[in-house]
């Protein structure tokens, strides 16, 4: 397949498949000259790219020609949309050009269009690396399991727990962690709770979590995740805008499962909600909960937000305008 489409923010997934890709075609006798690695937001080096595809290995094992930021799925310039579609005939059956972008491919395209065509009738090859949303605790689950599986890890149940809670949808920490872990793992590589007590350290956290922790009425909790992310050099500011746009979500569907509205679709659109199924989730955590609570939090964060501009410290800010 002389296309290859690497594409999603999961940035360690998508190195270790650029890994093995690039271990199972390329020669690392050769890879010197077989080898190229590019990036697309340089001026001219997308042609470039597109030059060197067209261009047989030599030597032994295959060339791979690695465009990190491609252009082409995504803001394609017409002439360069033009060098594209006249070099896909051209690319040699022994030669990969690897198109990378984090962002999904843009589908009005032509670029986009002729790529997929192309994947549908199998010539080419398409693969995604989308990192779980922060709320979505199933989704952090499956990517701990994914990335345990990758390195030959098994975890145990409560072992998963555990690193979701740590690292959440962090997988370039996570990568890192799991490798830490399976030096102390047991002969079948079974990694425990208690291997993960032991070795994984800190307290990950996002502006969600310290907003799940005021909803649970566990002040102490949201006021330890508040600290760990003004630590990690989170701006306050930035905290309180996410904290913001959460909890007004959390008031629009309060008010409309009062008003006795079921449509997950119309509710989301109210809360400004991209994914619908989201609202399943809200609904569990919102149960007997009145809208007033969600009312009473975003004057507090109002309040929160005016001691920041003032000048006050985070902490205190947060600790005097929103648990005061």
């Amino acid at each position: 397949m002389p296309i290859h489409l690497f594409w999603g923010d999961d940035a360690a997934a998508r190195d270790r498949a650029l890994q093995g890709l690039t271990e199972q075609v390329v020669d690392p006798s050769w890879s010197s000259i077989n080898l190229s690695r590019l990036d697309g937001a340089e001026t001219g080096q997308a042609s470039q790219a597109l030059e060197e595809a067209r261009t047989p290995p030599f030597g032994g094992g295959d060339r791979l020609v690695l465009l990190q930021r491609s252009p082409f799925c995504n803001a394609c310039p017409t002439e360069l949309a033009d060098q594209f579609e006249a070099a896909l005939e051209l690319i040699p059956d022994n030669t990969h050009l690897v198109l990378v972008n984090p962002a999904k491919p843009d589908g009005r395209l032509r670029t986009t269009k002729t790529l997929q065509k192309r994947i549908k009738k199998g010539l080419d090859h398409e693969q995604s690396f989308v990192l779980p949303a922060v709320w979505d605790g199933a989704g952090q689950r499956q990517l701990v399991e994914r990335t345990a599986i990758a390195i030959g890890l098994t975890l145990e149940p409560d072992a998963i727990d555990a690193l979701v809670e740590a690292i959440g949808n962090d997988s370039a920490r996570l990568e890192s962690e799991l490798r830490k872990l399976s030096l102390r793992a047991d002969d079948s590589g079974l990694v425990t709770l208690k291997l993960v007590q032991e070795l994984v350290g800190g307290l990950a956290t996002n502006a969600l979590q310290v907003g799940d922790a005021l909803l649970e009425g566990k002040p102490g909790d949201a006021i330890a995740r508040w600290d760990a992310l003004i630590d990690a050099g989170e701006p306050a500011l930035r905290i309180v805008a996410t904290l913001t746009g959460q909890i007004r979500g959390w008031l629009w569907v309060s008010l409309l499962e009062q008003q006795g509205e079921r449509d997950v679709a119309v509710i989301a659109k109210a809360a400004g909600i991209g994914n619908p199924k989201r609202i399943y989730v809200m609904r569990k955590q919102l149960q007997g909960r009145p809208p007033k609570r969600f009312l009473s939090l975003l004057g507090r964060l109002l309040e929160v937000e005016a001691r920041l501009k003032r000048g006050a410290l985070a902490s205190d800010a947060f600790r005097d305008g929103l648990l005061g």
